[in-house]
């Protein structure tokens, strides 16, 4: 009897509330699967081994500062060889000799190019360099940023060149001497070093350019995802927020924002997973508390912390040009 009375009692009532309740588990179950996926990706998920997958070689671009630092670093502990890309022939010769140091058996080899300067040149040195090396592994990490945040109309004929040469020129035309190997061998991972700037936060006021030639890097390697997943080729971009680098005007690291060397030894183990990924947890913590927010609202706030950055560059200008 009683079975009988709740389904009458659930005939009564209106289909809308049936869509309600429905909806409402659905995105219970959402979010509970949402919530299991990123612990097991955050915390658990191994990473793959590098070497067996996708070769004996990396070639790391931006390699004598920052992020691709940390990285040449990482890749020669797990057993990687390095092709090190920089402007700066100094650096990289002190940069492969603490490698050396270090990762006894590691071998080191170097590429000068300057990507606000002679692009065809040092990718045809590169190209020489990578011909007869199984190069499984790229990271695109030489970026160019502001000096300090500043109006579009401030920005001027140089800085807004080599933003594109290095953010979208160099990083494009990297892969493109890279890739044809890849083809070749079948296996291969290509990482972009994209930025937060481009996709955490709907818009980066007064860094618009950067932001642009950011979001780019993410489009692209979205796209060469899709073309070359069937070629053994894993292509992603990793979108860290703040890294403590000299790019980044940050000396001091801290829980959310870390040291290169923390945010290379986390990226690591995301290599060849996901098409776009937030490597350091903290960061994707704050991404999910961006997205809940109304877009205005972060607009606002972005836009005032980029102005108190542009104030105190300023007052760095004038105090340099009275020296």
């Amino acid at each position: 009897m009683e079975v009988c009375a709740c389904l009458q009692y659930l005939r009564t009532q209106p289909v809308w509330l049936f869509a309600l309740t429905a909806i409402g588990f659905l995105s219970l179950a959402k979010l509970g699967f949402a919530s299991l996926r990123w612990t097991y990706v955050s915390f658990l998920r191994p990473g793959k081994d590098l070497k067996r997958r996708y070769g004996s070689w990396a070639v790391v671009t931006g390699s004598t500062d920052g992020i691709g630092k940390a990285f040449a670093f990482q890749f020669a502990r797990v057993g990687l060889n390095l092709v090190l890309v920089g402007r700066n022939p100094e650096k990289l010769r002190e940069t492969a000799a603490a490698l050396r140091e270090k990762y006894g058996k590691t071998q080191v080899e170097t590429v000068v190019i300057d990507f606000t300067g002679d692009l065809n040149g040092g990718l045809a040195r590169l190209k020489e360099k990578v011909e007869r090396l199984d190069v499984g592994v790229l990271v695109n990490s030489a970026g160019a940023s502001y000096p300090y945040a500043r109006y579009f109309h401030e920005v001027d004929e140089e800085l807004q060149r080599n933003l594109i040469k290095v953010n979208v020129e160099g990083v494009t035309k990297v892969i493109q001497a890279i890739l044809p190997g890849m083809i070749k061998r079948k296996r291969g991972a290509i990482v972009n070093i994209g930025s937060g700037a481009a996709i955490v936060i709907p818009s980066d006021p007064l860094y618009a350019v950067y932001a642009a030639t950011k979001a780019y890097v993410d489009q692209l390697s979205k796209c060469l995802y899709v073309e070359y997943q069937k070629s053994g080729i894993d292509v992603q971009c990793q979108v860290p927020l703040y890294v403590a680098t000299k790019m980044a005007s940050i000396r001091k690291s801290s829980f959310w924002v870390p040291s290169a060397d923390t945010y290379a030894r986390v990226a690591l183990r995301w290599i060849g997973h996901d098409v776009r990924c937030t490597p350091y947890w903290p960061h994707s913590l704050l991404w999910c508390l961006i997205s809940l927010l109304p877009e205005c609202a972060v607009d606002r706030w972005r836009l005032n912390f980029c102005l108190k950055i542009r104030k105190k560059g300023m007052l760095k200008d004038a105090a340099r040009k009275k020296e």
